[in-house]
């Protein structure tokens, strides 16, 4: 390099050093720059004071939030911005595909920092937050599974963030600290509660939370346990919260543990819990610009929720972004790390220091349509995506129908019994054979592809035999396909030996993680959308009522957000079962369901509309000649009911 390059290199570091990254919407463009020393960082820990009593002490219950800040701002009169992560796993269970903690020196002072947050944004001018949900690691009070004193425990973060709270230098007692340090520019970011916290605060607008990044989160926690009383998990939230809670909130929260339990009746009834813990409906409160991420076959933390409050999000005008991935419950960070850490380093450069790099004007959606291969859309749902109406028809064989556009006869049915053994991918192997568990209705070999974008729904006229029953809708491209695996431990990323590192580290706090793959299975069949309800919820989706036995009932089944491509070639199927073994738990009765076709439709979020199917269906549906086995990935037997899985 020439002596007057280097000259001017240098003087560049420099000023970058001296002045630090932009702090103000006019900033130019560009990206903030490690310029600032990560070991010689400020670590602290503060105990924020909620303003509540949960487990009724007498005092107000105060939160413990671990810093780590660069020190160089500090020392030139400069404010930061802030990245929080609010976790009620930080000793419990742990953070990321390594499920790091918290740790701690001799003196109680913070010394690793879980994930890569703290590594990667100080040394670019950002503070790291971590936040101790109440009742949980080193916080006061009692953890509520979503509801009042879980929000506030993060609300009043940011509330001390921006000026607005109080805050001590000991659990009790101390001395009062403020955040003199801070900008009031407050990110959430985390995954599944984590995730579900971030959106819980920015639905109560607090101000100074410019932006949220939640991971595979819940925005209904009615829809984390029960689908229209169909119960998803065979627990309720006074058992989670149970697994998380320090020995202090379990001896002294009694109180609150008793209102989980009273709250949440496993009849799958809507009660005043559920009310407070359903985020959806505050969407209109939302300050925050949204990055949400949450992968397509996620059976812990379902796509309901990611369809629910992204759709709420934008009759509100929110500004928003969205990652679909094809794997179960996993972070970005493990399957698209390089991608995603610049994505979300552009994200934080805008909203949170001003700079105008163009990340609010990127496309809004990336798509993952095979493992590793991603696509973009300026919009999503995709462009020119509308409901379209499709409907089932018999076939040659019982339970062997066909899927179009014409309505069947009046008095066409179809008949299926309940077998809590078997689930959607037992259904879908043998969809072209008759068998007694399931109603199958495909179209024929699809002429064009046929792409399918955001949420759906399945209307079903259906006559028990019994006084309870349980029905499940799925969507199926039947054809020859390479996934990844959700359903295996890894929910579709294998975790190697061999480590990468993602800025700067210590001996304590490396910031070195393990590289993963993708995880891969051939199959024949991909289930991509599901949806389940409980019939006696059919007059009302909030409470459910005894069914009479030969009454014919109609309810409509919300199939979770997706978005798949049917290939040229493969066929398009709608099977309608009853217990989708593994995703939801069977009625206390085994009843025998009668279909009313003439009754039965579905809803489908299809890019290009009627016009579309019309061309790939090329007319009406016919039988496919090929049949026999289709084997594809089944559920797995049990689901965590810790909504995190890493």
């Amino acid at each position: 390099m020439p002596f007057t390059a280097l000259v001017l290199a240098a003087v560049v570091a420099l000023l970058s050093a001296l002045i630090g990254p932009a702090t103000t919407a006019q900033a130019a463009p560009g990206e903030s720059r490690p310029v600032y020393s990560y070991d010689r960082a400020i670590r602290a820990s503060v105990w924020v004071d909620t303003g509540l009593d949960g487990d009724e002490d007498g005092r107000t219950d105060r939160v413990a939030v671990d810093i780590v800040r660069p020190s160089e701002p500090a020392r030139q009169g400069r404010r930061v911005p802030v990245i929080m992560d609010a976790s009620p796993y930080y000793s419990c269970c742990g953070r990321g595909n390594e499920s790091q903690k918290k740790t701690y020196d001799q003196r109680g002072r913070p010394v690793r920092f879980p994930l890569y947050y703290d590594n990667y944004f100080v040394p670019r001018g950002y503070a790291t937050v971590l936040v101790d949900l109440a009742g949980t690691n080193r916080s006061d009070g009692c953890l509520d599974v979503g509801g009042r004193h879980d929000i506030q425990s993060a609300r009043a973060v940011v509330d001390w963030l921006g000026g607005r709270g109080r805050a001590y230098t000991a659990r009790s007692g101390g001395r009062p600290v403020t955040a003199d340090w801070s900008n009031g520019s407050t990110g959430m970011i985390g995954k599944s509660w984590d995730a579900t916290i971030a959106s819980g605060v920015a639905a109560t607008g607090v101000k100074g939370l410019k932006t949220i990044v939640p991971i595979a989160g819940i925005s209904s926690w009615y829809d984390y346990y029960f689908a229209k009383g169909a119960p998803l998990h065979d627990s309720g939230p006074d058992s989670l919260a149970h697994l998380v809670e320090s020995p202090d909130a379990q001896r002294g929260c009694a109180a609150v543990q008793r209102k989980l339990v009273e709250g949440a009746p496993r009849s799958g009834d809507w009660t005043g819990l559920w009310t407070e813990r359903d985020y959806v409906r505050n969407a209109g409160k939302v300050r925050a610009s949204v990055f949400m991420v949450h992968g397509m076959q996620d059976l812990n933390v379902r796509t309901r929720n990611v369809g629910q409050w992204w759709d709420a999000l934008a009759r509100h005008g929110v500004e928003r972004k969205i990652w679909l991935s094809q794997t179960g419950h996993v972070d970005p960070f493990d399957y698209r790390r390089a991608d995603w850490v610049k994505t979300l380093h552009h994200w934080f450069d805008h909203y949170l220091m001003g700079y105008d790099n163009g990340i609010d004007r990127a496309p809004m959606a990336d798509v993952e349509r095979s493992p590793g291969t991603w696509t973009t859309d300026p919009q999503w749902p995709a462009r020119g995506t509308s409901a379209t109406t499709v409907r089932p028809r018999a076939g040659s064989a019982p339970g062997v129908g066909v899927l179009g556009t014409e309505q069947a006869p009046p008095g066409t049915t179809e008949t299926f019994t309940d077998d809590p053994r078997l689930s959607e991918a037992d259904w879908a192997a043998h969809l072209d054979e008759p068998t007694a568990a399931k109603a199958g209705f495909t179209t024929g070999p699809l002429r064009a592809p046929l792409r399918l974008s955001g949420s759906g729904t399945v209307t079903v006229t259906a006559t028990p035999s019994t006084t309870t029953a349980h029905l499940s809708a799925v969507l199926v491209d039947l054809g020859p396909d390479t996934i990844r695996d959700y359903a295996d431990e890894g929910e579709g990323i294998t975790t190697l030996d061999r480590a990468t590192c993602w800025g700067e580290g210590t001996k304590g706090d490396t910031g070195c993680f393990k590289e993963t793959a993708a995880d891969t299975r051939q199959v024949a069949h991909t289930v991509f959308s599901r949806g389940w309800a409980d019939l006696g919820n059919y007059a009302d989706p909030r409470k459910g009522r005894p069914l009479t036995p030969g009454k014919p009932y109609t309810i409509t089944l919300g199939l979770a957000a997706s978005d798949h491509i049917v290939p040229a070639g493969h066929r398009l199927a709608l099977i309608v079962g009853g217990t989708d073994a593994g995703l939801i738990d069977p009625p206390s009765s085994r009843p025998r369901l009668t279909l009313d076709l003439a009754r039965t439709s579905a809803q489908l979020p299809l890019t290009g509309g009627a016009p579309a199917f019309a061309r790939a269906t090329g007319g009406a549906p016919r039988q496919a000649e090929d049949t026999g086995p289709r084997y594809g990935i089944a559920p797995p037997h049990s689901i965590s009911r810790l909504p995190h899985a890493g």
